[in-house]
Order: structure tokens, then C-alpha cells, then sequence
């Protein structure tokens, strides 16, 4: 698992799981955003030239990954923009601030659009080497 970033899991007709792992939240989170991404868009063609705030809030921190990776899917469509890079600023068991980079949504670079994060076999989980998430996706 070392250096290992994600990996997905699962692509099946109606949704996608991956699996993102990190040494310590900041890194898990940022990693579960890059997975989900490149199921989104093709990351290494996005450049990250406008960037946007995010603040999430929740009751635990598998929520607040949850919330996290969905509000990234709603700035998709809100902002327009495909994001490639992810930087956690702050961050504890119940709230992030982060900066996300990105560009226009352009046709060329698309893959697969990502119409919810899912709550089945969704898993967060600490582990003696850091943490892993597990998320699926509709797709």
C-alpha cells in the first residue's frame, strides 16, 4: 500500500467504488477527491488554474468524508469546472477547509459524469498503516 494513492475497486454499469488511502486525514481525504475525480474527468489534462473554497461540516468524520466528496460532485455542475488538484487546509473529525483547482468542464476532457456519492459499501475506516476509504459512486 505504500505510495499507493487509490485504486478502483469496482466498475460496474450504474455506479464505480474505489478505495483511497492516506497516512493521516488530510492525506485520505485529498486522495478519496483525486480517486473520484478521475473517474469524473481525465485529471492529468485538467489544469488548475481557478481555485474554490470549500467548508464542510458534519457530525463524525466518515460523514464529513461523505459530505466532502459530494460537495465536490455539486461544484461540478455549480461552478462548471473539472477539479485535478486538492489541497485539505484544515481539517479535524467534523469540519474541512480546502482549496480545490481546476478549469472549465470542456467535452474532450470528461470521462464519466458522477451523479452521487453512495452510502452502499461506503466504509472509512484507521488502520496501524494510516486509513482507508472505500466510496461507490452513481454513475
Amino acid at each position: 500500500m505504500a505510495g499507493l494513492k487509490y485504486k478502483i475497486v469496482d466498475d460496474l454499469t450504474s455506479d464505480v467504488m474505489f478505495e483511497a488511502y492516506g497516512k493521516d486525514l488530510k492525506e485520505v481525504f485529498e486522495n478519496s477527491a483525486l480517486a473520484m475525480f478521475s473517474v469524473i474527468c481525465n485529471v492529468k489534462k485538467v489544469k488548475g488554474v481557478n481555485a474554490v473554497d470549500v467548508s464542510v461540516k458534519a457530525d463524525n468524520v466518515s460523514d464529513l468524508l461523505y459530505k466532502w466528496l459530494s460537495e465536490l460532485v455539486a461544484l461540478v455542475d455549480t461552478e462548471g469546472m473539472f477539479f485535478s488538484k486538492f489541497e485539505i487546509l484544515e481539517i479535524d473529525e467534523k469540519h474541512l477547509k480546502a482549496k480545490v483547482y481546476g478549469e472549465d468542464i470542456s467535452p474532450s476532457k470528461g470521462e464519466t459524469v458522477v451523479k452521487a456519492v453512495l452510502y452502499y459499501g461506503f466504509k472509512f475506516e484507521k488502520t496501524e498503516k494510516g486509513y482507508v476509504a472505500r466510496v461507490g459512486c452513481d454513475i
